[in-house]
């Protein structure tokens, strides 16, 4: 019998064949896509637990683990869903949904609570709830104490942090609602949840965690491109991995991200993340963003099949398959570094942020040998800014104005904007043209469809791969690759890749 009841917030019987079949392949392509609950166990699992496959009369399909918890079902010991990596639709999706769950990854309900979630987003607390409940099984509280639940996982099993400050960290009010919240949703006390944990426990007092990634990941293409761009004394980038230094709303932060790959085909691979913060309750933010910027959620399998289907791109995905696009760890960084790098190389760009940040960044603790320079507030770019750029006066007072108007709050920028406002947003403004919006929209809002036909990389890029070089021909044809032309741009970067070091390339990933 069930011990379950079944919920409204259950998905339509549509998908539920595909569903099922990837249940009974054990498919980890899934793992984080959507949850399955089992009404005789009164269990939810990812989709490709181990355990012998429940009829299909038992089962129910559920898009996140909060809405199967509200409906009455707590985790699976055995593989554990909250560790799987996240769902790639909230990227996908531009609307409210979507919005709403990249703001509640940032940690914006426990920091401002749903009326500020909600006020972002232009909608009333009520009629968000509703919104949410409706989509996804669960409400903005609900989801976000699944958040909250998924950060104390892996601060238990990945650090020796004390049970008080996991649950801090993880933005739990008490010890009482952590301990009584981790029992609800894994079926254990915090410490049964840590004496579950697997290899040895990490150094005294550090902060090292395990990140899941879905295979393929290019993680040497990606270090690759960080390398090239990263600002001496603020960031470090080799083929082992990644470190900088960040501003957080509790403080400074240092983080370093190393790629893990567990070797086995079809498998999840890992990326290591170490980080020191000046206040505990940053770090679930510093993990979203950790993930964002090395694209951690994309679904790499379903890209590179869409991406392979044209024979003119099939070369280009066999030669680097699982391409990811880089994210953003600031918004507001990446708005200004963009306008630098507009028009110019990338070492040229590289020059000049590099003496942006010596000249007003500030330095913070580190780690021996690791980057120390934080990049500067934009307070510090509005008032002093013209000191430290270089170039025409017209693009300097650009930049200036940019950074006041975020300081002031005159213009906001996060990735949980609408795509579309944001464009019209940063078009408004003098010094910033359709590359600069759309590069931005790409990088901060995490948008998987952005083309840059401008951009002179990509045109040669294309012009390699045998597609129309001209901006208009390049429109028309990567119109049948929606919703991937992020990815497209990706491997048209790589591909222009040989052209002669230091020569312009519109702005090429700056």
């Amino acid at each position: 019998m069930s011990t379950v009841p079944t919920s409204t917030a259950e998905r339509a019987p549509a998908g539920f064949d595909e569903r099922y079949r990837a249940v009974e392949a054990r498919d980890t392509r899934f793992d984080g896509q959507f949850i399955m609950a089992v009404r005789t166990t009164g269990i939810y699992c990812r989709p490709s637990c181990p355990a012998r496959t429940p009829k299909r009369s038992n089962v129910s399909f559920y898009p996140t683990s909060a809405a199967a918890h509200e409906a009455g079902y707590r985790a699976c010991k055995r593989c554990l869903p909250e560790a799987a990596p996240g769902s790639p639709e909230w990227n996908l999706r531009r609307d409210t949904v979507g919005r709403a769950m990249r703001l509640i990854a940032e940690g914006v309900v426990e920091r401002e609570g749903v009326h500020a979630l909600a006020r972002r987003l232009g909608y009333s607390s009520r009629h968000l709830t509703r919104l949410l409940t409706a989509e996804l099984g669960a409400g903005p509280l609900a989801l976000a104490r699944s958040q909250r639940a998924h950060t104390a996982r892996m601060l238990l099993t990945g650090t020796d942090l004390p049970v008080a400050d996991v649950a801090f960290s993880s933005g739990f009010g008490s010890v009482r609602q952590c301990n009584d919240t981790v029992r609800e949703v894994f079926g254990m006390t915090p410490t049964g949840l840590r004496a579950r944990r697997r290899g040895a426990p990490p150094a005294p007092g550090a902060i090292e965690l395990v990140l899941p990634v879905r295979e393929p990941f290019d993680a040497s293409g990606l270090l690759e491109w960080m390398a090239a761009r990263a600002v001496p004394g603020m960031e470090a980038a080799t083929g082992a991995g990644f470190s900088r230094t960040l501003r957080l709303p509790g403080g400074t932060a240092w983080f370093e991200l190393r790629a893990d790959p567990d070797g086995r085909p079809g498998s999840a691979g890992r990326v290591r993340l170490r980080a020191r913060v000046a206040e505990l309750a940053d770090l679930g933010m510093l993990v979203a963003r950790a993930r964002r910027l090395f694209d951690l959620d994309a679904d790499p399998l379903a890209v590179d099949s869409a991406l392979s289907r044209q024979p003119e791109l099939a070369p280009l995905v066999a030669r680097l398959p699982g391409i990811r696009v880089p994210g953003s760890a600031d918004p507001h960084e990446m708005l200004i570094r963009a306008m630098i790098g507009q028009q110019v190389s990338v070492a040229s760009a590289r020059t000049a942020l590099t003496r942006l940040v010596q000249a007003l960044g500030r330095a913070v603790e580190a780690p021996e040998g690791e980057p120390r320079l934080l990049f500067p507030t934009m307070e510090a770019i509005a008032e002093r800014g013209h000191e430290a750029l270089r170039g025409p006066a017209a693009r300097i007072r650009a930049i200036v104005q940019t950074a006041a108007a975020l300081a002031d709050g005159s213009l906001v920028l996060g990735p949980g904007d609408d795509g579309a406002e944001q464009r019209a947003a940063l078009l408004a403004r003098p010094g910033i043209g359709p590359w600069t919006a759309d590069y931005v929209r790409m990088r901060v809002l995490g948008d998987p469809d952005v083309l840059l036909p401008g951009d002179s990389a990509v045109r040669a890029g294309a012009a390699r791969a045998g597609l129309p070089a001209d901006a208009r021909g390049l429109s028309e044809w990567a119109a049948r690759v929606a919703p991937w032309r992020s990815y497209l741009t990706a491997h048209l970067w790589r591909a222009a890749a040989p052209a002669a070091p230091g020569s312009p390339r519109g702005a090429a990933a700056r």
